[in-house]
């Protein structure tokens, strides 16, 4: 029966080829939302105001990835506030955070009904419902989004 040998080189390289394989197929921790900036209102008319904002994520995972697409649902205070779908692809960097561009169009007429007073107050439940498309080389899986949380407003 041969023996087989291996050289140290040879079993160095293999083992990095091997942790490489096993770290490029870890299951991604959840992105982390942190914080919104830059918001601004583009469009307003008595039916839909077009509002955009940059959602601030931070990335826990020791490898980069890929969003595709999210397509989400707001609500402030219980109260429906508008949808975003944003398809742009977005490079996130590991063990960082990043900027997720959305634009969101508010059903002025739930806003005005149920809506407005929750606006004035200094700070409101924030609810996020949806999915994201998240991924690395290519390969794209849709996670569920449901964040819930208080959200100062006093930066308005």
């Amino acid at each position: 029966m041969p023996i087989v040998t291996f050289s140290k080189s040879r079993l160095v390289i293999n083992l990095v080829v091997l942790t490489l394989l096993l770290n490029s197929c870890a299951v991604p921790k959840e992105l982390e939302y942190r914080d919104f900036r830059n918001f601004g209102v583009d469009k307003v008319t008595f039916g839909a105001t077009t509002i955009r904002m940059d959602l601030v994520y931070y990335n826990p995972n020791n490898f980069g990835l890929q969003l595709q697409r999210t397509d989400l649902d707001i609500f402030i205070n219980n109260n429906f506030l508008g949808h975003t779908i944003q398809e742009q692809q977005i490079t996130i960097p590991k063990q960082a955070e990043f900027f997720v561009p959305v634009t969101v169009d508010v059903d002025m007429k739930n806003l005005l009904k149920n809506g407005l007073i929750s606006l004035l107050s200094s700070e409101v439940l924030v609810k996020v419902t949806g999915s994201v498309k998240v991924g690395k080389a290519n390969v794209f899986k849709t996670f569920p989004v449901n964040y819930e949380g208080k959200q100062s407003f006093s930066s308005f």
